[in-house]
């Protein structure tokens, strides 16, 4: 890690958190990766114990807004999320190779993520709704939808319609609320 770098964790603080597809490249452009995406989040919320309270996945990089998860650090959980999604697109990749597409996949990336991921600790009701805003319109002032509930792959519809999607939204049962006494 660089030296310059600091993740604050273990205050039960919320984290905004942004990571993008290898060079920027539309690695999640089309809706089977996103669905893709949300499956193996949903299956990261449930092992390492955390709360989503918003996402957007857009074709190039996600978005994140989740607690501390009850089982490792948030760290921990980027590294389940982004190493599940490329162990199973590289492995569709090197089964289209042997299935006699080669040609398709000659010279394609191997990589699926940049090395990093952005993490900003959220500590206020309006930065947290602030994110929320700026998750659930990136698809609109990308040019992708003209209304953020025609993007399936965010959390706006479970806040404004109440649905269920691939990822539980505020889903707090897993949660032990962890209080800090705070000194006057």
């Amino acid at each position: 890690m660089p030296r310059l770098l600091r993740r604050y964790h273990g205050a039960g603080d919320l984290h905004f958190i942004t990571s993008s597809c290898y060079q920027r490249q539309p690695l999640l452009g089309t809706a089977r990766r996103r669905d893709l995406f949300l499956k193996i989040l949903e299956q990261v919320r449930r092992r390492y114990r955390f709360v989503i309270v918003g996402y957007v996945v857009m074709p190039e990089h996600f978005h994140l807004l989740i607690s501390e998860p009850q089982r490792g650090t948030p760290s921990t959980v980027m590294q389940a999320v982004k190493l599940g999604l490329a162990r199973r697109v590289l492995a569709e990749r090197k089964r289209q190779r042997t299935s006699g597409q080669r040609e398709l996949w000659e010279g394609g990336p191997e990589h699926i993520w940049q090395a990093r991921f952005y993490d900003f600790n959220i500590w206020t009701e309006h930065k947290r709704m602030e994110k929320l805003r700026y998750m659930h319109n990136n698809p609109v002032k990308r040019g992708l939808v003209l209304q953020p509930e025609e993007w399936r792959w965010s959390s706006f519809r479970s806040y404004v319609y109440g649905e269920t999607g691939l990822v539980r939204i505020n889903h707090r049962d897993v949660l032990k609320m962890r209080l800090q006494a705070r000194v006057a």
